[in-house]
């Protein structure tokens, strides 16, 4: 993932450059002598082989495929890494490999990967250009040589990366790893960022030291070293996470998370089918979901958000009847909403002078807004100011069921919870929202999905399997309705038992608000989970 010179070779090789501050840390992690031999398949500017060189070690071979980059160095070799013939074998590989997703590949590389053996014997068209330079690394280490790479974190967890990991496994062991999360290291990339380093041995430790750090700020030197040697440091958490195994994902999260997460996805595992792991298609859904049991749909878009809300003012009866019941994100907690707004709500198709005539409290309070509302984004249809633009999902919101509301986007650095909310029929989300009902052939209760999607352990596996862009988990119809859910067995009077003590308990906490009933639904919870164990 080295550098780009101009915007259309990052396009091409998926270029970043390393800062000389965590290219100097990487370098720090390798334990070897100066005598070592040392592989950069993809140097870029030469940011590692300078520091290399800074620190006494010549044993340096380097590739780089574009061949503007890393002229001051003589150790060079300007071809693909991908397809080079190399008979050395290496005490380290170091470096920044390029990721590119196959559909943004150039022609040419495609062409180059598709001719590769390793390519067709490990990968195809929904995997990445970063594993070969990962795997073909491996394959080039001597027993005991090391691999340490910075590089993205999704390919520890997706199906189609599962040969990757499989082939880690059975060639070495993880020694650390240090999740970076939303912490700024290349320009214009929002990707989670991890830093690894891989024993190549036929023997493994037990153990990962794994560093995590969240703060939103640029590495510093004494920050690197803190995480290191995990001394306490605000916005970082140390954990040990045993060795990872063949066919899983693999989650940076306790044991015992890990074994949670294992409880969850078995209890909601398809009963009575076939189900398997699918390396080359499309990914097979293994287990009950909550978008086979919910519609789920994302809230009305006004344009402007301030021009909508009543705020008080007097209204005559035609106005009046013209508002909407809205629930704000921010008003939204665990399981109840505490404050409903209302919004001016004026059905499309009148003229301006209808519109005038008929509302005229509203018409004085729009002519503020009105230059702002005529610069909303028109969804090319004129919308006049007075109007929502987007009614998406309005038919959904309309009906006359009760529905869960959930903020569109949580943060969760600063929680270990999220904000399922049950409203009333009549309620509206907008656009910062998203809201989620019970489909009609659905037994189960709509208070047992709101205690269900409140649990502790929803938390955790959104957390290690949700769209989580740095910090900021977001709620949009798909990975709510990706999200496993624990059916309930209406033929068992256990199963059938437990519902209805979660579905009491949560509308007696709705009712009271007591600790004592959220304890109760957790407890029911356990019961449930451990039916299957």
């Amino acid at each position: 993932m080295n550098a780009t010179i101009t915007e259309t070779s990052k396009n091409k090789f998926g270029q970043y450059f390393t800062p000389k501050v965590v290219a100097n840390f990487m370098i720090e992690m390798a334990d070897i002598s100066v005598n070592s031999s040392i592989l950069e398949p993809s140097c870029g500017e030469g940011i590692f082989l300078k520091l290399l060189h800074d620190k006494g070690f010549d044993n340096l071979m380097a590739f780089e495929i574009d061949e503007e980059l890393a002229q001051d160095f003589s150790n060079v070799r300007y071809e693909s890494f991908v397809s080079a013939k190399i008979s050395e074998k290496f005490d380290l590989i170091i470096g920044n490999p390029p990721y590119i997703r196959w559909k943004n590949l150039e022609d040419d590389l495609k062409k180059e990967l598709s001719s590769n053996p390793i390519w067709n014997k490990y990968f195809n068209s929904l995997c990445d250009y970063l594993y070969i330079f990962v795997l073909k690394s491996i394959e080039l280490l001597n027993e005991n040589g090391q691999l340490i790479f910075i590089c993205p974190e999704y390919w520890m967890n997706t199906t189609h990366s599962i040969s990757l990991r499989n082939y880690m496994v059975a060639n070495g062991f993880f020694e650390a790893i240090y999740h970076l999360n939303e912490t700024p290291i290349f320009e214009k990339v929002t990707v989670s960022i991890m830093i690894f380093k891989f024993i190549k041995s036929k023997s493994k430790t037990e153990k990962i030291k794994v560093s995590k750090f969240y703060a939103n700020q640029k590495l510093t030197f004494e920050t690197l070293q803190k995480l290191k040697f995990q001394v306490e440091l605000k916005d970082a958490e140390y954990i040990e996470v045993t060795q990872f195994k063949t066919n899983e994902r693999w989650l940076l999260q306790s044991d015992n998370v890990r074994e949670e997460l294992r409880v969850l996805e078995n209890n909601c595992k398809i009963k009575n089918g076939k189900s398997f792991l699918n390396l080359f298609c499309n990914e097979k859904q293994e287990f009950h979901t909550i978008g086979e049991f919910c519609d789920i749909g994302n809230g009305l878009v006004s344009g402007l958000d301030k021009a909508f809300q009543v705020n008080g003012h007097v209204l005559t009866e035609n106005e009046k009847k013209a508002t909407l019941n809205v629930v704000k994100a921010k008003d939204l907690k665990p399981f109840f909403a505490e404050n409903i707004t209302k919004y001016i709500f004026i059905e499309e198709g009148l003229v301006e002078t209808t519109f005038i005539e008929e509302y005229p409290n509203f018409h004085s309070h729009f002519k503020k807004h009105k230059e702002d509302l005529g610069n909303r984004y028109q969804y090319n249809r004129k919308i006049n100011y007075w109007e929502w633009v987007f009614l998406r999902n309005f038919n959904l919101f309309n009906n006359q069921d009760k529905r869960i509301f959930v903020p569109c986007k949580e943060r969760i650095s600063n929680k270990d919870y999220f904000r399922f909310a049950l409203v009333d029929k009549g309620i509206f989300p907008t656009q910062d929202v998203t809201a989620i009902f019970k489909k009609p052939h659905v037994k189960e209760s709509i208070e047992y999905f709101l205690a269900y999607l409140n649990n502790p352990i929803v938390f955790d596996w959104l957390k290690c399997n949700g769209i989580v862009k740095g910090n900021i988990v977001e709620f949009s119809e798909k990975p709510i309705s990706s999200i496993p859910f624990r059916v309930i067995d209406w033929a068992n009077e256990k199963e059938v038992a437990l519902h209805e003590n979660i579905t009491n308990a949560t509308k007696k906490y709705l009712e009271t608000k007591k600790l004592d009933e959220l304890n109760k639904i957790n407890d029911f919870f356990n019961l449930l989970f451990n039916l299957n164990k």
